[in-house]
């Protein structure tokens, strides 16, 4: 079980490809971004699961069904199927089915996703709060969502249905940039009605009891791009977690995070799931080491150092930042903060690894 206040990343003398049964990832910006496949993304999935790992499609994006994600992966160059999907719109599913009679009928503002996850726990989706639901829930449905939907819910919540959220992420990394998230139609909803939905995507324990029931995961490795779902999500479920930095969180927010959204292993993709992660020893005193680089406090600041003209470690892929430097200095910024947040200055030492 990972450590409930972590000061460092991780370090794994294997594969983590090997070390764990089953990589529970994210989509939308681990996998693909905006429907294109993410470099290294195709390649390093394929070696991993030619080696026996277990991969499972974790998404907090509620828009598509399984079906329709699985095609898509394989399009890509994934291979997978509907049961190797878990969705938010599933693990709201279950959740709304636990709280009213089978056979009830549940307002949907959202996507096709919901719609088939509710049908699947014997649910009947409609579209007007004036059809009488025992419940009103919410998810992604895409950026064509008409704003009258948002009404219909609003109506139902204020008359007191029990009102239901696939998740809250507030933004979804798409091929043009950031853009909002379910989490940001949530709050149209909250600020009409002034009432708070039962939430079950990730960081939430919902998510994570869909998963496991769904994948039969015992050693399961929760691969990531944002700290305030995955990398919490796998905290709060007491598993280890990856972050790979090719979505929304950058190395300044990585330095930042509180521990519940300090990963286990850092990378800057899906490639980190092929090799093993360098620890980082040291301490505040003396600087956090990892390979060639070395780093501390000094002031005001975060200051990080490279020993000698080696070859770079983790860090020799062409063209790539110094994945082993910033994990010294998350060990330097983590310690730092101890179970707060570190507000050092972060500017120079990462400019210096080409961050």
């Amino acid at each position: 079980m990972e450590q409930r206040v972590r000061n460092r990343p991780g370090g794994s003398a294997g594969a983590l490809s090997e070390a764990y049964d089953t990589a529970l990832l994210d989509l939308d910006g681990v996998v693909y971004a905006g429907g294109e496949a993410i470099a290294h993304a195709v390649e390093s999935l394929e070696v991993a699961r030619d080696g026996g790992m277990h991969l499972a499609y974790v998404t907090n994006n509620a828009l598509r069904t399984p079906d329709a994600v699985a095609a898509h992966l394989t399009e890509l160059g994934v291979p997978a199927g509907p049961a190797d999907v878990i969705t938010s719109a599933q693990a709201v599913a279950r959740l709304i089915a636990e709280q009213v009679p089978r056979g009830a009928r549940v307002l949907v503002i959202g996507g096709e996703g919901l719609r088939v996850a509710l049908r699947e726990r014997g649910l009947e989706p409609v579209e007007s709060a004036d059809d009488d639901p025992a419940a009103v829930v919410q998810g992604y449905g895409g950026l064509e969502l008409p704003w009258g939907r948002f009404a219909e819910a609003s109506y139902a919540v204020a008359r007191g249905v029990p009102w239901f959220a696939s998740n809250t992420d507030l933004t979804i990394p798409s091929g043009r940039g950031i853009a909002p998230g379910n989490g940001a139609a949530v709050e149209v909803v909250r600020i009409a009605t002034g009432a708070e939905p039962q939430v079950a995507g990730k960081p939430l324990p919902p998510m994570h009891r869909e998963t496991i029931l769904r994948t039969g995961a015992e050693r399961p490795l929760v691969v990531g791009d944002r700290l305030d779902t995955d990398i919490e999500g796998a905290f709060n479920g007491g598993v280890d977690s990856l972050l790979v930095l090719t979505g929304v969180t950058d190395a300044a927010r990585l330095l930042a995070a509180v521990p519940e959204h300090r990963p286990t292993y850092v990378d800057a993709d899906l490639r980190g799931l092929l090799t093993g992660q360098p620890e980082v020893t040291g301490s505040a005193a003396d600087g956090f080491r990892c390979g060639d680089w070395t780093a501390g406090v000094r002031g005001d600041a975060l200051v990080v150092e490279r020993a000698g003209e080696g070859d770079g470690g983790a860090d020799a892929r062409p063209g790539a930042p110094a994945l082993d430097g910033l994990r010294a200095l998350c060990a330097a910024a983590w310690t730092h903060a101890g179970d707060g947040s570190c507000t050092l200055d972060a500017g120079k030492a990462l400019a210096a690894l080409g961050w």
